[in-house]
């Protein structure tokens, strides 16, 4: 029969924003704008101040520069982290399997109903648009939430083990 206690675990890489890399880049250059302008034009201690909250702005966009997401199945629960910059570990979420209500490739058929529903969407795939074909799967959580992620067959397997009837491969 079906194993409740089997563990899998899936690690993905994903594409920062093109907004985030841009301004990663104008915190740096402000910062070595402001430091030059407050020894060379002696901007004084209002160039200091400009130049400490440019290299905080340049070090928050670099830790979300380099994201990816770790989902983990564990006794009938998906917990969702956020790896920032392959260093720090931040936890998203938790989802009960009981309380999914489908489990299918983003693009299937079985997603129709859900369509024109008002969902809040929460996006923990790569956000890599050009792969083919579509890696990403959405499951529809509790009736409120749509969340899009990027897990493996091994992953989909393990939950399709315990919610036969919920879980869509097309």
């Amino acid at each position: 029969m079906s194993n409740d206690a089997n563990y899998v675990e899936c690690l993905v890489p994903s594409k920062a924003s093109p907004l985030v890399v841009i301004g990663k880049y104008v915190c740096f250059a402000l910062a070595i704008f402001f430091l030059a302008g407050s020894v060379l034009v002696n901007m004084g201690i209002i160039g200091l101040i400009l130049f400490i909250a440019a290299c905080v702005g340049y070090y928050f966009l670099k830790l979300n520069a380099d994201i990816e997401f770790e989902y983990q199945y564990c006794d009938r629960e998906i917990t969702v982290d956020k790896v920032l910059n392959k260093a720090s570990r931040k936890h998203i979420c938790n989802y009960s399997v009981d309380k999914i209500e489908v489990l299918a490739p983003s693009k299937s058929y079985h997603l129709d109903e859900y369509k024109n529903r008002t969902l809040n969407v929460h996006d923990y795939s790569s956000r890599n648009k050009d792969a083919q074909p579509d890696p990403t799967y959405t499951f529809i959580y509790d009736g409120k939430e749509k969340i899009i992620i990027e897990p493996s067959n091994e992953f989909v397997q393990a939950i399709k083990n315990v919610a036969p009837r919920k879980v869509f491969t097309d």
